[in-house]
């Protein structure tokens, strides 16, 4: 169960307070793969950073009993000063693993990722291409209940995106998502209950067809 309830987040602007949510309230039942849709500016990708921890609210609740991940795929908080390797180690120190933990996933994320001996360099020096790897290997190294897509990754050329979908269709047989995405058949494709974002408020379909019916409206 994930429960949203009084959500309340702003942002204070040179024309003064911006609210992106007063008072949101909805729910998720259980074992469901969600889809937040709503039209840019909705608060869509701000309400999945609240949800992931990255943000926070200026009052309200987010409550769950289960493990989420952060966004998949976000490589915009690797420390540019240190090496891929070491962006591993420090995610997983954060996360509690112990030594051999972390010797695993380092291992997971340097044969996953395919960067070689760039594994061992700055991040600052990666291309745009290389973070993206880093940080989707970085992802799949985990285990979570939930976990948040921001669109539906695309990482790399044709081997690499296949090697990619391979390996989150396997984490999909044991976990579910929070996705973010414009994409109606992706939230065909992957989901089975809509939460559409608008004017502030939240509207839950358990008829995914009816949420989209809803968001195109």
């Amino acid at each position: 169960m994930l429960e949203i309830c009084q959500l309340t987040k702003s942002y204070l602007t040179p024309s003064g307070r911006k609210y992106i949510f007063k008072n949101l309230n909805f729910s998720v039942p259980p074992d469901k793969n969600v889809a937040l849709i709503g039209r840019n500016g909705a608060g869509k990708s701000t309400l999945m950073r609240l949800i992931g921890g990255a943000d926070r609210a200026d009052y309200g609740t987010i409550t769950t009993d289960k493990s989420i991940s952060w966004p998949v795929g976000l490589s915009g908080g690797f420390q540019g000063s240190l090496s891929g390797s070491e962006n591993v180690k420090f995610v997983c120190r954060v996360n509690g693993c112990n030594r051999q933990a972390i010797r695993d996933k380092v291992e997971y994320v340097r044969e996953f990722s395919e960067l070689g001996d760039w594994f061992q360099e700055p991040v600052k020096t990666y291309s745009s291409g290389m973070r993206s790897r880093l940080a989707f290997g970085l992802s799949m190294a985990f285990d979570f209940d939930y976990f948040l897509i921001d669109e539906v990754m695309s990482v790399g050329d044709a081997q690499f995106k296949e090697k990619c979908s391979a390996v989150f269709n396997d984490k999909l047989r044991k976990s579910k998502i929070i996705l973010v995405t414009h994409s109606m058949s992706d939230v065909r494709k992957f989901c089975d209950l809509v939460v559409l974002i608008q004017d502030g408020t939240a509207t839950t379909f358990i008829d995914v067809e009816e949420g989209i019916r809803a968001y195109k409206a």
